[in-house]
């Protein structure tokens, strides 16, 4: 036997079993036994190892000596290890490993991701039932052969809460995958293979289907920000709810040959649409339009993709309120003027803007009732269909019937009549809104959930408010006309004046009190419909034959009761998923709740098509969690019938045989059975296989008290056993019961009998069958005698129904455990019979609960005591003596209270304080209880409202200082925990004092003890006594923590003479809660301490009349102080505050698209690479080479350029010229770039003397410090490598980074002009560099002006907008003002407007005045020491709406104007002038400003480029399509072959070369100079941000750790905690450089010979050789010396005085 396994009395084992299983069962009815336990279920006491030895040895020798054989041994074995580490669940079958079917199970993985153990309710009490024919008595049991379960620990009790919770609950799912977005979700959508897509606030999320990650993320409105860009209140249900996100549709997915799409409507860009690939979002847009969608948050819009026409193109049929008509929802967005009146539009998704064709669009009617609110879109039988209904906006009523749009599926609107849809039934006033949509495809059927208005707060929703209904779509098709209702199609065919209404189907209406959402679907030829409720639940209606919906079914429940989405997704491979939305939150929902059936028939009595019998497992499982599920005998359906469960028969077929069966549908066949006795362990009979199993009839007299067996079938890995309980078959006198336990009837002898014990085979009954005859013949008779309801109904006369009146029921809300005294009023009460019942009615196809009254109070008054139920409402009405039933009103069943807080959470022990717990759902509580250690159970007076109950502290006065107690809801007998309550010592006074304020005012402090308690104006009363026992009240203030005390502040108002009151108060009386005591006043000196100090205090006296004055002003002069000191503060904390309130709440609106970027061509690129600092050489290099004759040469500079192309000439001409010391890096840069234009067409041979001067630079560096080489130009070969990246490297600049580099300094320059920017020196408030930081920022507010611009010859088009809105700040001068409205002229039509800033004038129009604006005139403010301020904004008194003329000047124009030392404008001189001139004006305005107050200015300009920035950086060190550009591959495998050679085994030095020669020569030039690049104006304030990002980027490629401290400096803190991410990129970046494959010698070739054609006539060639020259004649003895020295270089020698001569000669002819 297995080491801790033990042999107990069955007795024991039983009553134990009973008590330990408890919890997790259900009572069973009073007439029945109790249920047998489940074998080897309870854990039984261990046993010491030699006792169970023992016991073995002695069994043994008693059977040897009864001649029977030894005994088997036992069917344990020991569990695997990880099987043995914790008990079981309750819901595992013993012996199985946990996971349902192995380790490798999908639930096997589940449990390895979450706690193995999760303790669920239990399932509701079952109602007695008759057991079908042969059915077993008591439970079957499945064991694995080899691993028979460990008997699980008993399971702690569980509260009757969580017992009940289970008949309301049965999916709370605490392991269900939720995932949390940011904001409210406004969209969902699942691919086939891509994901689930979320859309919540102004973000997209891509989800893997499990919700467990996120796999990419699409930021629509502002990067890194999902908030919503305007607040969006959530209407009152069932309003339409408000969302940013309006479609969501995937499309294109297993087209052949064809990747996914997703498409994607916001409202964003006046409801703009977006394709982009389904695999990430990342990815930028293939298409976009605007005006496809909705504009509005609260508008609706419903689309479906298809393909159509002879070019199967990809169509978007979409329904949409462009435009809402009532004013108080229109002003979000105006939609085009097109579409106002559009309804229905077909758009081409594969055009470049959504075309819509004039024939794709539907109008809605002029004069139709309100606006059309869209719920979905469909395609059916070659038509799309959109559910609607008329809606007003503003008031929130719906205007007109539900209907059904039909137009056909096709490349233009083809108008195909609409449908109204009446789903009223049941409700008085109809149901007018509809909710959500679904279509059952493979039933042809649309389901819809419909709804009446509810009212402000809900007060008209009842148990009839919502509706599901089904409708044939043939009958939809049939009853639609094209007819002008709501649309106005081009040519209608009906005369009718009101649609006629579609029915639904009958059968398959549900009315329920709040539904939200409907999806449908079919599966095993089952319609099962999934419904969601406004209070969090997931129901499950299954349709019958006939469509006749059942009683739903909850098979998930949130916890928080947030509604649910009006859209149900299902998964799209695993049919046992659903997706469930509420709030914030989407869950994976399991379809069914299977594992709740726990026999075989009730697993297919259920009609559940999602759930099935695991053979295997012995459990109702889906079909994907039974082990061996392609076996399809393995697991049972609900199409096989309950008939086809397995049973365990035990029959007498003869006289002295018993014979075991196994009935029902199986596979494998057993390949054995065996019968043992429990109580003995010893085996009436083991079958072989494939044989009956029988066993001898037991009538030996020892063997009469075999009570308990066992039988056992074996199938290979897994048994099915079934135990028989014969305990009490004697004691039962009839028929059914005795079979209904499990004994057999013996006919015969009239008796229940053992199944074992002798009776003729014939009189043997062992199924309901036989005896079921016996009992339906009296059943007439006890039927007729019952005195049921229905029978006494007829026997009622119309007086009945006259006299009894009921009014209402009280409480109206109750919880789903029920409620004991539910109290109606009434009339007449005493008047009936005790036959009055209840009866309430809930959801429609459920059963209704008849409940009898407990007890007639009086006349007017009755009780009733309802049961439990899950949550809903439920109409109710009174039947007396079966008479009519008169209605009383609604009745919720709410779920149970929840406490979120406790406040406060400390009070003092003699109790009195007010005490408030925040939640849900106290409206049903019956009583509040503060449970405490030794007092037991305190009840207090509660004052409880749905959200919040407050109570008064009792007192706990006990021996402890501290105590801790509980506070409970009790909820029926149920008490539910609310959190703790800490009580401390009652509060310590230390005295008071009284200060008359005035003479009518007394201002009283009371002194108490520092403590934790939180005292409000409600907790305490004090009273001042004075003179002789008079009283004043004292208002409660407020109270003050010092470091010592804590000061409580009370005054006493409206009184005479307060300065005597004071002097003759006594004490202050305090009563806190319950707590009373008097303060005395603080310690007075005693007469002989002051007769004492009275010498002391005249001499005080004297002393102080002497410096009275003295003090008197130093008082004042104090008090202004401590003023400013106070108003400094406060503008410190402003500041501080509004600058993290802006660094959060801040938004920039990054312009996506800005046209065509304005790259430099290629000549002009170059030069500004070249020469940086020398502007002149631009023209010389770029005349114009057309006008040059080819034929005419120049024989000079022909020579000379034969002579640079001798490589060894050349490297000895560089090496003697960097030797001469007056040969400075100027012209060491000059001469390298003259140098890359000579020999700009001829790459090849430049990039080999590249090399050479690289390997000779290496030898030079690497006999002092390798890591140094190229880090600065002090060579002509580290300039010439920079002049040769930027010619290699200018494609790959201009395809991959000029892009994202120009939206970076777009970007920058976007936030740096949201601010202000001082012209003067350039400085603004929003920048990166703290040295452009304009921190003497003044008070600024935005300006929205209306700019007309006047009409010009130079700028004609008809299609151009001359009257736009621009925001300027009132701090910019007019010459920002000018650059601002240009900018926004250009941003408006595309174009610029055709005059420069300096022609042009602005005009303030005010009424029928103008006035100029200039920079400077006559109204300026001129300073004491002669500064000018410039005019600005503010300075004009411009304020919101004003019109502002642009028009053309008169006078001459000027160049822009640059300011002098004489003028200012908003860093303004520290003069006492400016002060007193601020001062008149402006009065308090200048305030005192820190530099660090505006260092978050830094920090939110970083966050708005941030996603730019790293878009920029991440192309630059990427790889298109996993390849490097040439140069970079070439030059960096060059690099570390010469570090082979060379035995440089330190890769740092490698990478130091690299970022020297890349990063370090070339990157960070061009970021530093944009206008190397681009056709833009560099600012030095945007250089001073670029030389920011700069540094940041060549941090990245460091390999030195940064050690910064809170001293470092603010352009190194930036992106200190950005840089480490970045160098891991770097290593990265520079690693797949070195994996690619090496580039072959003519690859390189090529490239460079292409190049070279490229740039063939782009520059003068002779003037870099002229320049050249220059150089060489200049040091000509020396590099004729050194060529002279150099062994092979003669006839070089003689070639370059060959030169000479010609340019000699040259001189000479120009001379002459």
């Amino acid at each position: 036997m297995r080491k801790g396994a033990s042999c107990i009395p069955l007795s024991q084992w039983e009553s134990e079993t009973h008590e330990r299983t408890q919890p997790l069962q259900s009572s069973p009815p009073a007439s029945l036994p109790p249920p047998l336990p489940l074998r080897a279920s309870p854990r039984a006491p261990a046993l010491h190892r030699g006792t169970l030895r023992r016991r073995r040895a002695r069994r043994k020798r008693r059977r040897s000596a009864q001649g029977l054989p030894p005994p088997p041994p036992p069917p344990l074995h020991r569990l695997p290890e990880r099987a043995r580490r914790a008990p079981p669940s309750p819901l595992s079958f013993p012996g199985e490993p946990r996971g349902w079917g192995g380790r490798g199970s999908p639930s096997a993985r589940r449990s390895r991701r979450r706690p193995r153990l999760r303790r669920r309710a239990p399932e509701p009490p079952s109602p007695p039932r008759a057991l079908p024919a042969g059915d077993p008595p008591s439970p079957m049991e499945v064991s694995r052969r080899k691993a028979p379960p460990r008997p699980p620990r008993p399971a702690a009790p569980l509260p009757l809460l969580a017992y009940l919770l289970a008949l309301a609950a049965p999916g709370r799912g605490a392991d269900e995958p939720v995932w949390r977005a940011e904001q409210t979700i406004g969209a969902i959508a699942v691919s086939r293979a891509d994901g689930v897509f979320v859309a919540s606030g102004s973000c997209l999320d891509q989800l893997d289907y499990s919700l467990e990650h996120r796999l990419s993320r699409l930021y629509r409105d502002q990067a890194g920000n999902c908030t919503e860009p305007v607040s969006l209140a959530p209407p009152a249900r069932p309003r339409p709810g408000s969302s940013f996100s309006k479609l969501l549709l995937p499309y294109r997915e297993g087209a052949t040959g064809l990747g996914g799409l997703l498409l994607t409507g916001w409202t964003f860009d006046r409801g703009a649409c977006e394709v982009r690939p389904l695999g990430n979002l990342s990815l930028s847009s293939l298409h976009n339009g605007t005006e496809v969608v909705s504009c509005h948050p609260q508008g609706s819009t419903a689309g479906v993709v298809y393909r159509a026409g002879t070019q199967k193109g990809w169509y978007l049929a979409v329904a949409a309120t462009y435009a809402l008509p009532e004013t108080e929802t229109a002003n979000r967005c105006n939609p085009a003027a097109s579409d106002r009146d559009t309804a229905i539009s077909i758009k081409n998704t594969e055009g470049r803007s959504f075309d819509t064709k004039e024939e794709g669009r539907l109008k809605r009617r002029d004069g139709g009732a309100g606006s059309l609110h869209f719920v979905d879109a469909f395609l059916w039988n070659a038509s799309v269909y959109f559910p609607y209904y008329p809606y007003n906006y503003t008031s929130g009523d719906a205007t007109g019937w539900p209907s059904m749009a039909r137009i056909a599926q096709s490349e233009e609107v083809k108008f195909q009549g609409q449908a109204a849809l009446d789903c009223g039934h049941g409700h008085p006033y109809g149901r007018r809104l509809l909710l959500s949509s679904s279509l059952v495809e493979a039933l042809d059927v649309w389901a819809g959930v419909f709804s009446a208005a509810t009212g402000e707060g809900q007060e008209k929703r009842s148990p009839a408010t919502t509706a599901l209904c089904l409708f044939r779509m043939s009958e939809i098709q049939a009853r639609a006309k094209n007819c002008q209702w709501d649309f106005s199609p081009q040519e209608p065919n009906c005369k009718e004046d009101q649609p006629e209404k579609v029915q639904p189907i009958a059968s398959s209406t549900m009315i329920h009190s709040d539904l939200t959402s409907v999806y449908g679907t079919v599966v095993m030829n089952r319609a099962v419909l999934f419904l969601g409720t406004g209070d969090g639940q997931l129901l499950k209606v299954i349709l019958g034959e006939n469509l006749t919906s059942n009683c739903p079914e909850v098979i998930y429940e949130i916890k928080e009761e947030t509604p649910v989405f009006y859209k149900l997704v299902p998964h799209p491979e695993k049919n046992s998923y659903i997706y469930l939305t509420a709030g914030k939150e989407v869950r994976r929902v399991r379809v069914a709740n299977c594992s709740k059936h726990r026999s075989c028939s009730e697993c297919l009595t259920a009609a559940d098509p999602h759930c099935g019998w695991c053979h295997s497992l012995q459990r109702c499982t889906f079909k994907d969690d039974c082990v061996h599920s392609e076996n399809s005998e393995n697991w049972l359906d609900i199409s096989s019938g309950a008939k086809m469960c397995p049973q365990i028969h035990i029959s007498q077929r003869s006289k002295d045989k018993t014979t075991v069966t196994l009935a029902g549908s199986i596979s494998p066949r057993p390949s054995g059975c065996v019968v043992r006795n429990v109580d003995t362990g010893r085996e009436f009979c083991r079958s072989a296989p494939n044989e009956p199993c029988t066993c001898s009839m037991l009538t030996a007299a020892s063997y009469k008290d075999v009570l308990v067996v066992d039988v056992t079938f074996s199938f290979g890995s897994w048994h099915l056993s079934k135990r028989f309980n014969f305990t009490n078959c004697s004691s039962l006198r009839e028929c059914p019961a005795c079979i209904g336990t499990g004994c057999a009837w013996c006919k015969s002898e009239r008796k229940c009998i053992h199944p074992f014990t002798a009776c003729s085979p014939s009189d043997y009954y062992r199924n309901q069958e036989p005896c079921q005859v016996a009992v339906e013949k009296p059943a007439p008779s006890k039927a007729a005698g019952g005195g049921g309801l229905e029978g006494n109904k007829t026997n009622r006369t119309n007086q009945g129904r006259q006299v009894f009146s009921v009014k209402s029921i009280e409480p109206q809300k109750i919880s789903t455990l029920g409620k004991s005294n539910v109290i109606v009023t009434g009339a007449n009460f005493t008047r009936a019979s005790d036959n009055i019942v209840m009866i309430l009615k809930g959801t429609s196809t459920c059963d209704k609960d008849v409940v009898r009254v407990s007890h007639v109070l009086n006349d007017t008054h009755m009780k009733f005591s309802l049961p439990s139920s899950r949550k809903e409402m439920k109409d109710v009405c009174i039947q007396f003596d079966g008479g009519n039933c008169s209605s009383v009103g609604s009745l919720s069943y709410i779920a149970l209270p929840r406490c979120s807080l406790i406040y406060p959470a400390t009070t003092w022990v003699s109790g009195g304080q007010n005490i408030t717990i925040m939640g849900r759902n106290f409206d049903v509580i019956d009583n509040l209880i503060i449970s405490h250690e030794l007092k037991g159970n305190i009840n207090v007076s509660e004052q409880c409202v749905a959200t919040y109950c407050s109570f008064s502290a009792p007192s706990v006065k006990s021996s402890k200082a501290r105590t801790n107690v509980t506070v409970k809801l009790k909820v029926q007998e149920t008490y539910l925990d609310c959190g703790s309550l800490q009580y401390l010592e009652d509060p310590r006074f230390t005295g008071y004092r009284v200060d008359p304020e005035v003479d009518t005012e007394l201002e009283v402090k009371i002194l108490k003890e520092n403590d934790n308690f939180n005292i409000s104006k409600k907790d305490i009363e004090i009273t001042l006594f004075h003179g002789e026992n008079k009283q004043l009240n004292c208002s409660f203030e407020n109270i003050t923590r010092n470091q010592d005390l804590t000061t409580i502040l009370c005054k006493i108002k409206g009184i005479r003479a307060a300065s005597s009151i004071a002097s003759s108060s006594k004490k202050v009386h305090v009563k806190l809660g319950n707590l009373e005591l008097d303060v005395e006043k603080e310690s007075v000196a005693s007469p002989l301490y002051f007769l004492i100090g009275l010498p002391i205090l005249l001499v005080i006296v004297i002393f102080a009349v002497a410096v009275g004055v003295t003090r008197h002003k130093s008082k004042e002069l104090s008090r202004k102080q401590s003023q400013q000191l106070e108003l400094l503060e406060s503008e410190l904390r402003k500041e501080i505050r509004d600058g993290f309130a802006e660094l959060q709440m801040d938004k920039l609106d990054v312009v996506d698209s800005f046209g065509t970027v304005p790259f430099l061509d290629y000549k002009h690129f170059a030069l500004r690479t070249f020469f940086p600092e020398s502007g002149g050489f631009t023209h010389i290099f770029t005349e114009d080479m057309h006008n040059r004759d080819a034929n005419v040469k120049n024989e000079s500079l022909t020579a000379l350029d034969a002579l640079i192309c001798n490589k060894s000439f050349l490297v000895t001409v560089i090496h003697t010229l960097e030797k001469q010391k007056n040969f400075s890096v100027k012209d060491r840069c000059l001469f390298a770039s003259f140098l890359t234009i000579a020999l700009q067409t001829k790459l090849v041979y430049l990039t080999s003397i590249l090399e050479v001067l690289t390997r000779d630079l290496m030898e030079q560096s690497s006999n002092m410090q390798p890591k140094l080489m190229l880090r600065r130009t002090e060579s002509v070969v580290e300039k010439l490598l920079t002049n040769w990246m930027s010619v290699c490297l200018s494609g790959f600049l201009r395809e991959t980074v000029g892009e994202p580099f120009y939206l970076l300094v777009t970007t920058l320059n976007q936030k740096i002009n949201k601010g202000p920017v001082d012209v003067i020196t350039c400085k603004a408030l929003y920048t990166l560099n703290e040295d452009w930081l304009l921190w003497q920022v003044p008070e600024f507010s935005t300006v929205a002006l209306n700019v007309v611009f006047e009409k010009i010859p130079e700028n004609d088009s008809a299609d151009v907008c001359r009257n736009i809105s621009v925001n300027v700040l009132d701090c910019d001068t007019i010459g920002q003002a000018k650059e601002k409205i240009f900018q926004a002229f250009l941003s408006k039509n595309g174009s610029p407007y055709g005059l420069q800033l300096n022609e042009i004038c602005l005009e303030l129009q005010v009424g029928t005045r103008q006035k100029e604006l200039l920079d400077i005139d006559g109204s300026s403010v001129i300073l004491e020491d002669g500064i000018t301020k410039l005019n600005t904004i503010g300075h004009y008194e411009i304020s919101n709406g004003s019109t502002i003329k642009v028009f053309k000047k008169i006078a001459n124009f000027t160049s822009d104007v640059e300011y002098s030392d004489d003028h200012c404008h908003l860093i303004l001189p520290d003069s006492e002038a400016f002060q007193d001139v601020q001062g008149k004006r402006h009065r308090g305005k200048h305030k005192f400003k820190v530099k660090e107050m505006y260092l978050t200015k830094l920090l939110s300009t970083k966050v708005a480029i941030h996603s730019v920035l790293e878009k920029l950086f991440r192309s630059i060190w990427s790889l298109p399509n996993s390849r490097a550009p040439f140069a970079i591959k070439y030059f960096f495998d060059f690099l570390d072959a010469q570090a082979e050679n060379k035995k440089i085994t330190d890769p740092d030095v490698v990478h130091i070369w690299k970022t020297n020669s890349l990063p370090l020569r070339f990157w960070v030039n061009i970021l530093k100079n944009p206008q190397f690049v681009f056709d833009i104006k560099k600012t030095p304030h945007i250089d001073g941000c670029l030389s920011v990002i700069a540094q940041a980027f060549m941090d990245a490629f460091s390999l030195t750790e940064q050690q910064l401290g809170k001293e470092a400096p603010t352009n190194k803190l930036l992106y200190a905690k950005d840089i480490p991410t970045y160098k891991e990129e770097v290593k990265s970046y520079y690693k797949a450089i070195r994996d690619l494959p090496p580039l072959s010698p003519s690859e390189m070739e090529e490239f460079l010979t292409q190049e070279s054609k490229k740039h063939e006539n782009e520059f003068n060639e002779e003037v870099a050789l002229t320049e050249i020259y220059k150089y060489i004649v200049k040091y000509f003895d020396e590099i004729l010396n050194k060529l002279e020295r150099e062994r092979g270089l003669e006839e070089a020698q003689k070639q370059l005085l060959h030169v000479k001569v010609l340019f000699d000669e040259k001189k000479k002819c120009k001379w002459m």
